[in-house]
């Protein structure tokens, strides 16, 4: 099946052809590990790492290279560093065990490589000489910039004319500037913030140059597909093209450009000044890490997504409904199975994953008819497909009795199932009152007890 994706610079979607399909490589911007992500920074965490799964069943598991960055220098981190009075690494490396907690959380696979700005000095001082020397940057005043005016496809990516490029990137026209547009690969580093070694003089990298240089030692001068958020596309990613393009004399830094959409808090735009923020590693304590996933796959991820309590109850029920399929289903064993042709179709379209969650549904009802029936050989057949199905998009690979018990610990459990076991006596024997009594009790525990044609399950309330 062919996928198709949509590539941000030909503005249209595009059949997905790799430059070697033993070694396809994908590049996503990740996390300034300053402090914890919030849940828009999320969003594309979850977003390519479905696309690392469709890619990884397409062309095999060890053909996908996918190398997921992590900025950990930064004038965000070398004021926290300072304001504690510890080394920015004491930072970097609390935040981003705090990020790898959280992505793990939210179901996501490790990417393949995970490139450290701190790591690649050596490479970025490197390119930004090859930069100078072939006349696309000038050093002045301390400062490396890349010069936008020898750069003749310079806006192509965000497509933008000069003047928008100018006021979009908020920069401060330095009068050692040729070009208002022109942006940093070097500069001095502060008194007491971290620095390096350069021709130019002691300092640290701007961002923009440390992907360029993280992408090249990691994956190549020219990669198959390059994504994050579609704040990115102006300025960092046109910068990141501009810089490559120049260093290594190619056609193309990346043949795919893939952008997910804003996520906003209720119909407002996430900012912390109207303290709307959702941080993940604070919801996590309350909602469970799937259901977010859920949630941050529920829209196309190219389009806006309306981060609303609405939005995550609703994820928490679908996920509860497939879930009940699979704990009716307990007794019979899944069988070996691809994932339903439905749901790879919809994925193969640009990551269309409300269809492809949609498919689950047909598929878990198909489970209820055969339970309802007895009809084993279906509901193995349909129990596969689901679970195949869902894999796929990182979603029901808990047992599905953890799924109700939630937080409930082995005393309650074992409370619980003594309780429903005289419910069941007492209803045998026609004894309403004790039965009625004893499912009082349980709601009192906070249970919520689910009959259905296999007898009694439960679950502890939301």
């Amino acid at each position: 099946m062919t996928i198709k994706l949509y590539d941000t610079m030909a503005r249209e979607k595009r059949d997905f052809v790799p430059a070697d399909p033993s070694r396809v490589t994908m590049y996503v911007c990740g996390p300034t590990v300053y402090n914890h992500a919030h849940i828009g920074n999320f969003r594309p965490v979850v977003v390519f790492d479905v696309l690392f799964r469709l890619l990884r069943h397409a062309y095999g598991e060890d053909a996908v290279v996918y190398a997921r960055n992590v900025t950990d220098v930064d004038d965000k981190i070398n004021a926290k560093a300072t304001a504690e009075g510890v080394e920015i690494k004491v930072i970097t490396d609390r935040y981003l065990a705090a990020y790898h907690q959280d992505a793990a959380a939210l179901l996501t696979l490790s990417p393949s490589l995970e490139p450290k700005a701190t790591e690649h000095m050596g490479p970025i001082v490197e390119m930004i000489g090859t930069l100078i020397d072939n006349g696309s940057a000038y050093a002045a005043e301390g400062h490396v910039l890349f010069d936008t005016q020898a750069f003749p496809d310079y806006g192509q990516l965000s497509g933008r004319d000069l003047d928008d490029m100018i006021a979009g990137a908020r920069v401060e026209v330095a009068p050692y500037k040729r070009h208002p547009a022109d942006f940093v690969l070097w500069k001095p580093s502060k008194e007491n913030e971290p620095e390096w070694d350069s021709p130019w003089g002691a300092g640290r990298p701007g961002w923009h140059i440390e992907c360029s240089a993280m992408i090249d030692t990691s994956l190549g001068q020219t990669i198959d597909i390059h994504g994050g958020g579609i704040d990115l596309a102006f300025p960092h990613h046109e910068n990141e093209l501009a810089q490559s393009r120049c260093a290594h004399g190619a056609p193309v830094l990346a043949s795919y450009w893939l952008h997910n959409g804003f996520l906003d808090m209720s119909g407002e735009k996430m900012s912390k000044s109207l303290g709307n923020v959702i941080i993940p590693h604070e919801l996590l304590k309350t909602t469970p890490g799937e259901v977010i996933r859920w949630a941050l796959l529920s829209g196309h991820y190219r389009q806006p997504l309306d981060w609303t309590p609405e939005l995550v109850e609703q994820s928490k029920k679908a996920l509860d409904r497939l879930y009940g399929a699979l704990r009716r289903a307990k007794t019979v064993e899944a069988g070996e199975s691809e994932p339903s042709d439905e749901v790879l179709a919809a994925l193969s379209d640009d990551l269309n994953t409300p269809l492809a969650v949609s498919g689950f549904f047909e598929l878990s009802s198909a489970i209820e008819r055969a339970v309802t029936a007895g009809d084993e050989p279906a509901i193995t057949a349909n129990k596969g497909r689901l679970l195949a199905s869902a894999g796929l998009l990182g979603f029901l690979q808990a047992d599905p009795d953890v799924w109700f018990e939630g937080d409930a610990d082995d005393d309650l459990k074992a409370k619980v199932e003594d309780l429903l076991k005289r419910r069941v006596e007492a209803r045998t024997a026609k004894d309403w009152t004790a039965a009625d009594a004893i499912r009082a009790e349980l709601d009192a525990l906070g249970v919520v007890v689910m009959d259905g044609p296999a007898g009694a399950t439960w679950r502890m309330k939301d």
